[in-house]
């Protein structure tokens, strides 16, 4: 790579030519403040807090697009640029609700941060008059409070990025605001409830839909028993909340955590992911010799699943009909483990807790509801769980390490890599190939498809026949197939999506990382490894090995794709438009 020679106040530093001013002070260990950037997605100079001086121009610099150039001389502390950025906070703060201590993002808030490190006071020079700032509750899963909203447009990127584009700035001077086209409450638009709108935001002008007291109220109520299950991607995750590095796998503490706050019982959604390999492979090898609609798409991801309902209603009949792991974990609950242990379905609040804000919208779609109840009542984020924790009370770090229930308990190594991109297409490869031959392939490594990529492909022989799959995560990757399916120019036979850029891992639901953090370190493969190395180390690595699940069809369902297992494990979809 081509470098340049740069000072940057006085000091002389060797940097890439291709860099901006903001990456090269980085380089240099010299952070210079952002509100609107954010790596890979939000790059427009437009909030000026990364104002620098720059000899030679006749005027500050935004440091997030400015190029660097050989013999460039750069200031990113003089009195100018402290001014300049003390006159941005103000002009912001004068204009913000400022009720911090009831906001859901003190103390993980980049705007507030920014304040307190340049000394801004809430009472400045400047006057200004809050808006009153739009208030958007129209959906299950998100929230939007405008008054706390700096106008940084990253939400609006992050839309963009995932080509759904729903939201963008209303109005113009002082009465811009962030929503949807014609002032509709998101509701009414096709969001695809990803939520990462909401971890691209730097304030709390946006949240999930907070249902943590539904979860306390449960708890408390002595003629309920609650049972909660958990994402694989949310124990790889969690401990982000506590201060431990990004991608810690915080399992046992977790489980310890969960006991603790009062849940009767503690499963894994890994187990649901388990029986969605059974189910799913099982489809797919009806698919491929009865001539059923292909490639089969998978549906576990409740954000896709809303994408191709809005956005490509006429390849509906391509997802997979098997419900999500968290549903299927629900469906049980309230169907097989329910009848096992002689208890009412009505008794039971099934909660579940996951990486995703689209799974609170997915408990309420219908056909999703195997006991004629749903078959999750609560579901809440990863930073939901973690306010539980804290408002408990409980010294995470100090909490000992604990294991899962065994009745929904155990679960294989296939199951914890559903979180990553990708996971659910060699969970399911590695069942079939052993299905299809009637021994173990275990000399198959499916690499080709591993990793964080947005996009990934792999030809795989699989009992004398070759499958051609592909792997996106991301919807701009998904759009961009889905476009050569509909073309007929793409001879995949299965496809894996994942609506979220990294799969689950990077869910809309987990640990808010500042856009600092974004630029150091890559949060998706992290996670990711986290997960990775789990199943590496697991004794069963392929669902079909599961002692439970077995059990589970021998005493209740029979066998997967059977009649049973398709009323209480399978769902269908609507073709919605926009």
């Amino acid at each position: 790579m081509d470098q340049v020679n740069i000072k940057i106040n006085g000091v002389s530093y060797e940097v890439p030519a291709d860099a901006t001013i903001l990456e090269a002070a980085r380089y240099a260990g010299i952070d210079i403040p952002t509100l609107c950037y954010l790596k890979d997605i939000n790059q427009i100079g437009a909030c000026r807090m990364c104002m620098v001086e720059v000899k030679g121009a006749r005027s500050l610099v935004a440091a997030c697009v400015y190029p660097v150039n050989e013999g460039m001389e750069v200031f990113t502390n003089s009195p100018k640029v402290q001014e300049s950025r003390r006159m941005t906070l103000e002009l912001l703060l004068s204009v913000h609700d400022k009720k911090c201590l009831s906001c859901e993002r003190s103390g993980n808030c980049e705007f507030q941060k920014l304040c307190n490190d340049m000394g801004i006071e809430e009472e400045n020079r400047f006057e200004g008059a809050v808006p009153a700032g739009k208030k958007d509750f129209s959906t299950q899963y998100l929230e939007r409070n405008n008054a706390k909203c700096v106008l940084c447009r990253r939400c609006v990127a992050a839309c963009q990025n995932q080509h759904v584009s729903v939201i963008g700035a209303n109005n113009r001077g002082f009465d811009t605001e962030i929503g949807c086209a014609f002032e509709k409450p998101l509701g009414d638009v096709a969001c695809v409830a990803c939520g990462q709108c909401i971890v691209s935001c730097p304030t709390g002008a946006l949240t999930e839909k907070d249902n943590t007291q539904e979860v306390i109220d449960a708890i408390n109520d002595p003629s309920k028993i609650v049972i909660v299950q958990t994402a694989p991607a949310v124990r790889a995750a969690l401990g982000e909340e506590f201060g431990l590095p990004i991608g810690t796998n915080v399992e046992g503490k977790m489980v310890a955590a969960l006991r603790r706050l009062g849940f009767d019982k503690v499963f894994d959604t890994d187990f649901g992911a388990d029986m969605t390999i059974m189910e799913e492979a099982s489809e797919f090898i009806h698919r491929v010799k009865n001539g059923g609609v292909l490639p089969m798409i998978t549906s576990c991801s409740p954000g896709w699943v809303k994408f191709c309902e809005h956005y490509y209603p006429d390849l509906v009949d391509n997802l997979s009909t098997c419900k999500s792991p968290q549903n299927m974990t629900g469906a049980l609950v309230k169907t097989w483990y329910a009848q096992k242990e002689g208890i009412d379905p009505r008794d039971i609040v099934s909660v579940s807790v996951m990486p995703c804000t689209a799974k609170k919208f997915e408990i309420r779609r219908d056909d999703e509801n195997a006991a004629g109840l749903p078959d999750v009542d609560i579901s809440i984020t990863t930073r939901e769980l973690a306010r539980l924790i804290k408002k408990a009370q409980l010294n995470f770090d100090r909490l000992p390490e604990e294991k899962f229930d065994d009745a929904m308990g155990v679960s294989t190594g296939a199951a914890v890599i559903f979180g990553a991109t990708g996971g659910v297409m060699e969970a399911a490869l590695r069942t079939a190939a052993d299905l299809l031959t009637g021994e173990s392939q275990d000399s198959i490594e499916y690499t080709e498809i591993r990793g964080t990529e947005g996009f990934k492909e792999a030809v795989y022989n699989v009992a004398g026949m070759d499958v051609k799959v592909a792997v996106v995560s991301g919807l701009s990757n998904a759009d961009k197939l889905l476009q050569k399916v509909r073309a007929g120019e793409a001879d995949y036979q299965f496809i894996e999506v994942m609506c979220c850029p990294g799969g689950c891992v990077n869910g809309g639901g987990q640990p808010i990382q500042s856009s600092n953090n974004h630029s150091f370190y890559d949060i998706k493969k992290l996670r990711a490894q986290a997960l990775y190395d789990q199943d590496k180390n697991m004794p069963l690595r392929k669902s079909h090995l599961n002692p439970v699940l077995q059990k589970c069809y021998e005493e209740f369902l029979g066998e997967p794709g059977s009649h049973k297992a398709h009323e209480i494990l399978h769902t269908s979809y609507v073709k919605r438009g926009y």
